[in-house]
């Protein structure tokens, strides 16, 4: 996808003149950096100190580590999957080409670079995710845990090919600093992971061509940090990365000077990133995952390098971890609300290790569990690696332990999420629904926000029901970027055909729908939004908790509209629509399951299922990955007399 003229101005329009600033200063660096490239410092005598506490690995436990040993060993073989494209040639991979399209990305200076230009390019998510190096993490892990050699030769290969064929300054991998510094965090725990291996100071800090590598990394995330209306998700890696590497790797005449910056920046960034209630303020879930892992992470690096951490570090981190226990239904699966593109922050795990049991269960090791907690049953390898290094939170003298909440939260006030769940002990089974009536993203772009205002989300014992379809994709398919974050792609209700908010490029909002929380109590929660100007759409939902049925009404108030209310179904579920009637059955734990969706009867309803001219009716369970899954969509007209009322109704 090339960016017009259009986009640009539209993008300038969402920037403070601060932030334009900084950008016309970075637009300066970058083409005087075009013929000034310093040598890295000449280093002597430089030690990697940051290892791990013994008796760490021994810890690690032991089905945990067969899946991790599985895994490396796939990778062994050149067996891996990013984003629905399975790839078989990382024996030797050719670090900049695109499995998916096959084409390479063009040589040339890093900022000249067209990367989101896939025709140019190719896919630049299936470039980069390799080199963010968090498979040679796994085998690094996996040298630890079994001492064999062959898996520490595999990672030495693979990173001396990549700081070959990838100078500082040239190719497609500089340009962006959340890969800098992830990748920088990778290299960190190689370095750690692999402390046992008689190759390991030769690969690093023994190594010029390494030190040149890790240096102008650091460089790098100094000079271009992510700015203002871009200061997301990518401002929290970048500085993580660097106070990992500044810490680990702390050998420069500038490691001081980096470290000190990354953790004011962490700090800023945490806070300016999180909600006072705990969860992220782009209300996309997998990126609170992503600046929780990284989060961590960096305090990992800090506390095993002896570098005292800021207070609202760890209390932000607390805070979010917290946060994720509250929303997580009874299988431990969050809200798929929001973008998602299956970014990690460190991977030490094989497959079948569930990301959100391995964050409870590092929130766990390092803060402590509250009594509300749900039951964290599962096992990692990440968990034990991290809580070696951090510091207890109890001993910590530069943070007081802040409250924490006395009983499990249902109501966001802030985000604007409310979390209906049935009682636990309900004959029913566990009915989990989530409210969304929260603002439209974060920053003036909204970057990683959906048009999804008052949408929700159903589970039954963790099963989508009426599901959030997911974000399937970012470049190269605009048709699909478009449907995955409309309203049409949610659990909500269009007008005139249009969406609540408006959308001026594929991570730009010109124009967003102002929502208002009106009641959020234990089982019922009103919201309204004002997406549709001069009407006003407003939703009510309760919870029965003794029947587990969910009540939905929609109200439009205002003039006569067209409208189109819509509900997706999980992929599990099989629908029967008779007008306004919808059978809906599944199994679950080889057990069959059934409901009944009583629609609107002044609405015509259809049922579509994997439609593609124009898309409609997917569900995407992972970046790069789509599947049918059915829609049902009432078409009809509201004229602000009367309202919508759906009614899900579960079978015991």
């Amino acid at each position: 996808m090339t960016m017009t003229a259009g986009w640009y101005l539209r993008r300038l329009s969402r920037m403070q003149p601060r932030e334009v600033g900084g950008r016309v200063g970075d637009a300066v660096r970058r083409r005087r950096w075009r013929s000034a490239r310093p040598d890295c410092p000449e280093v002597t005598g430089a030690r990697f100190t940051a290892v791990l506490p013994a008796g760490t690995i021994a810890a690690i436990p032991p089905d945990a580590a067969k899946r991790l040993v599985a895994e490396a060993d796939r990778l062994m073989y050149g067996h891996a999957e990013y984003f629905g494209v399975v790839r078989d040639d990382l024996t030797d991979p050719d670090w900049w080409c695109d499995p998916k399209t096959g084409r390479r990305a063009p040589w040339g200076y890093a900022f000249d670079v067209p990367y989101r230009n896939e025709d140019a390019v190719g896919d630049i998510k299936q470039i980069w995710e390799l080199s963010r190096h968090q498979y040679l993490t796994v085998l690094a892990a996996a040298y630890a845990v079994t001492g064999q050699e062959r898996y520490a030769e595999r990672v030495a290969a693979h990173l001396r090919s990549w700081w070959s064929a990838n100078p500082p300054l040239r190719g497609v991998h500089w340009i962006s600093g959340i890969e800098l510094g992830i990748r920088l965090l990778s290299w960190v725990w190689v370095r750690r992971l692999l402390d046992g291996w008689p190759g390991a100071a030769g690969l690093f800090e023994g190594n010029p061509v390494a030190l040149n590598q890790i240096w102008h990394h650091q460089r790098w995330l100094a000079a271009f940090p992510s700015r203002g209306s871009s200061a997301n998700n990518h401002v929290i890696a970048e500085a993580a990365g660097q106070l990992a590497g500044a810490c680990a790797f702390g050998w420069f005449p500038s490691s001081a000077r980096w470290r000190a910056g990354a953790l004011r920046s962490l700090e800023q960034q945490l806070r300016a990133n999180t909600f006072d209630s705990g969860l992220n303020r782009e209300l996309a879930t997998e990126y609170h995952g992503l600046v929780l892992e990284l989060g961590l992470a960096a305090v990992a690096e800090a506390d095993a390098a002896d570098v005292p951490v800021p207070a609202p570090i760890r209390q932000v981190l607390l805070r979010m971890t917290d946060a994720l226990a509250a929303v997580v239904d009874g299988r431990l699966r969050p809200p798929r609300q929001g973008d998602a593109d299956d970014g990690h922050g460190l991977v030490v795990d094989g497959t079948g290790t569930d990301r959100w049991t391995s964050l409870l269960a590092t929130g766990d090791a390092v803060f402590g569990r509250l009594a509300w907690w749900p039951e964290v049953t599962g096992t990692d390898v990440r968990t034990p690696l991290i809580a070696a290094l951090i510091r207890p939170y109890a001993k910590n003298d530069t943070a007081p332990v802040p409250a924490r909440p006395a009983s499990r939260p249902a109501h966001f006030a802030d985000a604007g999420m409310t979390i209906l769940r049935s009682p636990r002990e309900s004959s029913r089974g566990e009915i989990w629904c989530r409210c969304d009536g929260g603002p439209h993203g974060f920053l003036s772009i909204a970057a990683h926000a959906h048009a999804d205002a008052l949408s929700v989300e159903v589970r039954h014992d963790g099963v989508d029901v009426l599901a959030d379809p997911g974000t399937f994709c970012y470049h190269g398919q605009p048709e699909w970027r478009q449907y995955f974050r409309s309203t049409l792609g949610h659990n909500t209700l269009r007008l005139d055909g249009t969406d609540q908010s408006v959308s001026g490029g594929p991570f730009l909002w010109t124009r967003q729908a102002r929502s208002r929380v009106l009641a959020a109590e234990t089982s019922r929660w009103c919201a309204e939004h004002d997406g549709y100007q001069p009407s006003v759409h407003r939703r009510q939902v309760e919870l029965t908790a003794e029947s587990g049925d969910v009540r939905i009404v929609d109200e439009v108030r205002g003039p006569r509209r067209d409208v189109q209310l819509a509900f997706h179904l999980g992929p599990a579920i099989t629908a029967d629509l008779a007008g306004d009637q919808a059978v809906l059955t599944w199994t679950r734990d080889g057990e069959d399951r059934s409901a009944v969706l009583d629609l609107p009867g002044q609405l015509d309803w259809r049922a579509h299922r994997g439609e593609s001219d124009p898309p409609l009716g997917w569900y995407s369970a992972g970046f790069g990955r789509k599947e049918p899954a059915t829609t049902l969509v009432g078409s009809g007209f509201a004229d602000g007399t009367q309202g919508f009322t759906t009614v899900l109704r579960f079978h015991g």
